[in-house]
């Protein structure tokens, strides 16, 4: 039996700020206060029966099987579209939403039952067909390239066969004991939706249906009043968007917004935010392919020297926690045996010097490349991270870069030429299942992982043909053997979510919260 869902109690809010508190303390004292250059929702101070949303990005596209970006997934996921298969973030269970029941016949086959209730936005029947479809057009259709193919699925082919008006199978290459988790990132769409070109604004079984984007000013969602589950409360919602956090956390204030996503910690009041654990895990990738880097001394005394516990306290104000391993807890694999020491600049002084004298030229330029907002005060982090490795006899310039600029270092091919590379990274696994991570990041071809080792690769195999507690051991000693043979990164830190949300609505941030605010479970506060 699938347990029901479960919303985490949220067990207390940020401490008050200074300065941008003061202001929004200021603000919503008079009905007159608007935030400049705000552009509000067009329902402040009347919202009614509207749900208003400020984002910290315009989504690029809303196509489905786009959904697992984060800055698709936050609007489309279970809102538009939706999964045959629904993971619960809190317990991290599966649950059926779509499908009613799942069961593998072999090895690699697997029987998969659907509701028979469920129309498309448009009134046309939901059924096993286009189930198989949706999986299909995702996963095996190459030329439509979606983000879930290669993320979620490894570019592994399904074999699909529509039994039924309410079942259908699914035949993978070799056994797959998460598939059911997998398709949880397939959201399914209507079978005449295009399979060479993605749709901007998708037909969905979701709770909501698209009513307008106006590029570059907002999207608007009315309930699909024909929706098969429980309908949500709010008859309407808007998004809009706005990069300055201190902007999107001042519209809260003044009753422009009801929910805020991505606050940073100096923009957040016990008034304005909520916190929620966000499954990102930040990090140094180290391009072993590059002298000084290709050293593993090197590479060590780079962990060795991060105050890991200093720049979360000065920088992240406290809200994150220092991290030893890719993964946070919770996350199939995590393994708490591997625990975050001081930093130890003395010793890995001592590593670097010991390659300075076997010939490493230690004094080689490395470069750090960040990410322009990446996460709150990413640029005093890298200047940070740039002085404490100085202290230990590196020299480390910084690039700081846009998105476009940072992707090509972070996915294969990389830039050749460019000498030895820091990447600072931020990997969330949205999935709670290692082997989401170790295929992008750890293995020697992976699409993020810039080297590796046969022997860890084989152990990597082997994890993902595990279930059960077997994979949760088998992948916990994965990440141990990258930390003592590899290392390839030097991590910071599990960070922390800050979702704005006004005392109009009532809403429990979990940690799926950034990549899928499911609009059904916000509703307004009584």
């Amino acid at each position: 039996m699938l347990s029901s869902v479960h919303r985490p109690v949220h067990s207390g809010r940020l401490r008050a700020r200074s300065g941008l508190a003061a202001m929004l303390v200021a603000c919503a004292a008079t009905t007159a206060c608007t935030v400049a250059n705000s552009d509000s929702t067009g329902d402040a101070g009347e919202a009614g029966d509207s749900l208003r949303i400020v984002l910290d990005q315009e989504p690029p596209t809303l196509e489905p099987c786009e959904a697992s970006l984060t800055s698709t997934g936050v609007v489309t996921r279970s809102n538009i579209s939706e999964p045959l298969i629904e993971r619960d973030p809190t317990t991290g269970e599966l649950e059926p939403l779509l499908a009613t029941a799942w069961e593998q016949v072999s090895d690699t086959e697997w029987r998969m039952d659907v509701r028979d209730d469920v129309s498309f936005h448009d009134g046309a029947a939901f059924t096993a067909e286009d189930a198989a479809f949706s999986i299909d057009r995702a996963v095996n259709n190459s030329a439509l390239a979606c983000n879930v193919d290669g993320y979620v699925f490894g570019d592994q082919e399904l074999g699909l066969e529509v039994v039924d008006d309410t079942t259908f199978t699914i035949t993978t290459e070799t056994p797959d004991p998460i598939l059911p988790l997998r398709l949880s990132f397939i959201e399914v769409v209507p079978r005449t939706t295009s399979t060479e070109a993605k749709v901007r604004e998708p037909v969905g079984t979701g709770p909501y249906a698209v009513a307008a984007w106006d590029t570059g000013v907002s999207i608007t969602l009315h309930r699909h009043e024909d929706y098969w589950g429980e309908a949500p409360s709010f008859s309407r919602v808007r998004y809009v968007w706005r990069t300055e956090s201190s902007v999107r956390a001042a519209m809260i204030a003044t009753d422009e917004a009801d929910l805020a996503t991505g606050l940073n910690p100096e923009d957040a009041t016990p008034e304005n935010s909520l916190p929620y654990p966000n499954n990102e895990t930040t990090a140094l990738r180290l391009d072993g392919r590059e002298a000084p880097l290709d050293d593993i001394r090197v590479r060590r005394a780079i962990d060795l020297a991060i105050d890991r516990h200093g720049i979360v306290d000065a920088l992240f104000d406290g809200q994150a926690l220092p991290a030893a391993q890719l993964v946070p807890e919770g996350v199939v694999g995590h393994n708490a045996d591997l625990t975050v020491g001081e930093a130890d600049p003395d010793t890995a002084r001592a590593l670097v010097e010991e390659a300075a004298a076997d010939g490493v030229p230690v004094d080689r330029e490395i470069t750090l490349i960040a990410r322009n907002g990446q996460f709150p005060k990413v640029a005093e982090t890298a200047e940070a991270l740039q002085y404490q490795l100085s202290q230990v006899g590196l020299s480390v310039r910084i690039q700081m870069a846009d998105t476009a600029a940072h992707l090509e270092y972070q996915l294969r091919p990389f830039p050749e030429d460019v000498g030895p590379v820091a990447l600072l990274i931020m990997h969330g696994n949205q999935a709670g299942d290692a082997g989401f991570t170790t295929s992008q990041y750890l293995l020697s071809d992976g699409p993020q992982s810039t080297f590796g080792t046969p022997e860890l690769d084989e152990r990597i195999a082997e994890a993902d043909q595990a279930a059960d507690d077997d994979r949760q051991d088998a992948f916990a000693g994965v990440f141990a053997e990258q930390n003592e043979s590899l290392a390839q990164y030097a991590y910071l830190a599990h960070m922390q979510g800050l979702l704005g949300i006004s005392p109009r609505v009532s809403y429990e941030p979990n940690s799926a919260t950034g990549d899928e605010l499911r609009l059904a479970d916000v509703r307004p506060e009584r």
